[in-house]
């Protein structure tokens, strides 16, 4: 039996190849699979939790963002923690990515070292950035949410951000106000998604 998956708006379709990296067979509908990535993101979370320290210029870098990846899906995916190989419907080339993520990375260290925005506002951006370079085949708004998660607890030693305080992999109001917050960043309007960070 395959894996049959339905979308809902806002979330990315797997090509078939990347269904095929499925490491537990067994799964065959998506509330399964989400169970499975759920019990691996906290794994994820816990190991995050366990740190007393990471530095800066650990978090900012290509080699942790994708170890983060992979330590949130892992046990699930083949692929956990590898670039995307194709194009999807959101996200830059693929030949980009690389590139891509380098140049986040190094704009998160000038917001940084120029204090041009606030610490809620360098956080919000680099996960914005992250998700809007769609990286990974999937789990790339969990993973930026965690991402922002890392850079604004440990990176510049503020609160983490409680992202509406429900899963947000669920559909309904909470989920309906992020997805609008991020298309609202898409045009450079980041108080929508700096409030709901924070709601």
């Amino acid at each position: 039996m395959g894996l049959n998956l339905t979308y809902s708006p806002g979330q990315t379709p797997l090509d078939e190849d990347e269904k095929e990296g499925l490491l537990l067979p067994h799964i065959s509908t998506v509330e399964e699979l989400n169970e499975f990535e759920q019990q691996n993101i906290e794994e994820a979370i816990q190991w995050v939790l366990s740190q007393r320290s990471i530095p800066e210029e650990k978090i900012l870098s290509a080699s942790f963002i994708r170890d983060i990846h992979r330590r949130m899906y892992g046990h699930v995916w083949k692929w956990a923690g590898a670039y995307r190989k194709s194009n999807k419907n959101i996200g830059v080339d693929k030949f980009h990515i690389s590139e891509a993520i380098v140049n986040l990375v190094k704009d998160c260290e000038l917001w940084i070292g120029s204090e041009l925005f606030d610490r809620d506002e360098i956080a919000i951006r680099f996960k914005h950035r992250l998700v809007t370079i769609h990286p990974f085949p999937n789990g790339n708004g969990r993973h930026s949410r965690l991402m922002a998660d890392i850079l604004i607890e440990y990176g510049l030693e503020g609160k983490p951000f409680t992202w509406g305080s429900v899963n947000l992999f669920q559909q309904g109001d909470v989920r309906t106000a992020y997805i609008s917050a991020l298309q609202e960043a898409d045009k450079d309007n980041y108080e929508p998604l700096l409030r709901f960070a924070r709601s």
